[in-house]
């Protein structure tokens, strides 16, 4: 996380403050990423809820190679579309969609898939910076700083965080780590 500009972080988490008011949310309520899709008018789906992809591919996708992705985010006709991989687990889906959902909100350029001569092999483009700041804001969204502290008034341990806010544990300790709150709350302990 060493690209973001200076004032993003804060920036993130006023705009994970202000997105929770939107939604009519108080501080402490957990933030469903589905709902915060319909709100920007965004459509969440699995690749099993588009009409015509292929058997072999959903298969792939699905049944062969399920942990080889995570999520994507479409425009189609006009209307953005974030298509998510239905074999991670609900914590899982809900940072990979809220990450596809924090590049909407950036307005990030989409990245390009290019196909090989053969084919067979796609890659895509990837900027490094656009990524690093979905990531941030997707997880401040979902956790955002004032959450945690609230939760580590409150005791709540990790697991008991991840449950109540619908996200892994990884994601919880990753949070209380770069926001501080481990080291207030240590403090804090100390006195």
């Amino acid at each position: 996380m060493d690209k973001l500009d200076r004032g993003f972080k804060a920036w993130a988490e006023r705009t994970s403050t202000s997105l929770r008011k939107e939604l009519g949310l108080n501080s402490s309520d957990a933030l469903n990423p589905k709902d915060l899709a319909e709100c920007l008018g965004v459509r969440v789906c699995t690749p099993l809820d588009i009409p015509g992809v292929p058997s072999k591919v959903l298969n792939q996708l699905l049944e062969k190679d399920p942990w080889s992705w995570s999520a994507v985010s479409h425009v189609s006709k006009g209307k953005p579309l974030v298509i998510y991989n239905p074999r991670h687990s609900r914590g899982r889906q809900a940072s990979d969609i809220m990450h596809e959902l924090a590049h909407i909100i950036l307005d990030h350029d989409p990245g390009k898939m290019i196909m090989s001569q053969d084919g067979k092999m796609v890659m895509r483009s990837y900027d490094r910076k656009q990524e690093e700041e979905a990531n941030w804001l997707g997880w401040s969204i979902l956790l955002p700083r004032e959450v945690l502290v609230g939760a580590a008034r409150q005791g709540l341990s990790r697991p008991q965080i991840a449950e109540k806010y619908g996200v892994t544990e990884d994601l919880v300790e990753f949070r209380l780590r770069v926001t501080g709150v481990n080291a207030q709350f240590r403090r804090t302990r100390r006195r």
